[in-house]
């Protein structure tokens, strides 16, 4: 087997991308450990996760913020090489990336492995895979959930690869394919897997970005009676309309977000409200405006020091429940490839939220999330 160093170019940074220091990078990649691949990559989605991490200044002490490091988590490409332990793919294989987990702690042997007690550690500090050409000595981070996607060649994480070969994908559906690694595997995963959501449900998006838009997909596919879209952005709602939702709340002009919530929902409010906005104010409002016996699901990631808080008499008297659900608590080995089929069979029209660019054009692809012009950039080498 070629033990040769892998020479690649990857999207670097180096600080934050908003004061300049992002910038493409001639490579160099260590060699793989035996739990590891190599994949090259085709393409990857950019998530407003990857921006949050590249645009923070290091010296704010926000969790899992480092330079330099190569960013990227929702990857698409073909299996390179192998580590000796590796047995679920092959040299050639097309695959999708994902999160990546411990595997041996109590939540990871029970399942689901997204709420695995270290998820927080493994995925955003992850460790060092590059080194610039112009400074071998230099360490830069990879391994960004598993797997640092803005890069040509990248070394993954075993558990973070899933293997797409079989379903008869082209190198072109991989482009597209993408951001199934994160961002619309929460939105889906989190009605079809979490919710479980059907017929007799009414439920609420706050946020109308891939995640939220995703999600009311998976409503219409999963035939909720009422599909509540909330978002500020009147494009999106437009969107959220042709995306299932039966009703949108733009809440720069609904006054009261709790009545208008009720009053979409029977009066009563939603039986599922997921909030994939990490806003503290629609959470309060989530909260507030479900029904009795109803359940609200945090998928959006609010800064550390954001929280709610919960009245003891009445939530008691409520029976409402509040919890938090990380990557929709899938087993992304079987979930990845039902969602592939759903928009095989015209059940998941993701692609009117897709856009692709060049990977030379990643300042293009953030300037269009920042304005919200796209909702889902996708680079592509």
């Amino acid at each position: 087997m070629d033990s040769s160093p892998v020479k690649s170019r990857a999207l670097v940074a180096r600080g934050p991308f908003s004061e300049g220091k992002w910038a493409m990078e001639e490579v160099t990649l260590r060699e793989i450990r035996e739990d590891e691949v190599l994949v090259e990559m085709v393409a990857s989605g950019l998530c407003h996760t990857d921006l949050h991490c590249g645009d923070t200044p290091d010296d704010k002490g926000v969790p899992g913020v480092y330079y330099p490091r190569v960013l990227g988590h929702e990857g698409s490409g073909y299996v390179q090489k192998v580590g000796s332990a590796v047995t679920h793919v092959k040299p050639g294989d097309p695959v999708l990336l994902s999160f990546t987990y411990c595997g041996h702690c109590h939540v990871c042997k029970t399942g689901p492995a997204s709420h695995c007690t270290s998820f927080f550690k493994i995925n955003f500090t992850g460790g060092p895979v590059f080194t610039p050409q112009s400074q071998p000595s230099e360490a830069l981070g990879g391994l960004f959930f598993g797997q640092s996607s803005f890069a040509q060649h990248t070394i993954a994480s075993a558990k973070s690869v899933v293997n797409v070969g079989g379903l008869g994908l082209t190198r072109d559906d991989l482009k597209v394919l993408a951001p199934f690694g994160c961002g619309l595997l929460t939105g889906s995963g989190t009605v079809a897997n979490v919710a479980k959501a059907g017929p007799d449900d009414a439920i609420a998006i706050m946020g109308l970005g891939g995640v939220g838009l995703a999600a009311a997909m998976a409503a219409k596919k999963a035939g909720c009676r009422q599909i509540i879209g909330v978002d500020r952005i009147p494009a999106r709602l437009a969107l959220a309309k042709t995306m299932g939702a039966t009703h949108t709340i733009d809440t720069t002009t609904s006054g009261d977000l709790v009545e208008a919530l009720r009053n979409a929902a029977d009066g009563l409010g939603p039986t599922v409200a997921i909030d994939a906005s990490g806003h503290q104010p629609l959470v309060v409002a989530a909260i507030e405006a479900t029904r009795y016996m109803g359940r609200i699901i945090q998928v959006g990631a609010g800064m550390p020091d954001a929280a709610v808080t919960l009245p003891m008499q009445t939530w008691m008297d409520s029976g409402k429940q509040y919890f938090g659900a990380v990557m929709a608590r899938c087993n992304t080995a079987e979930y990845i490839p039902q969602m592939i089929q759903w928009w095989k069979d015209g059940e998941f029209p993701f692609e009117t939220l897709v856009q692709s660019f060049s990977f030379d054009d990643w300042e293009g692809a953030i300037e269009s999330m920042i304005k919200g012009t796209v909702v889902k950039p996708i680079m592509v080498w």
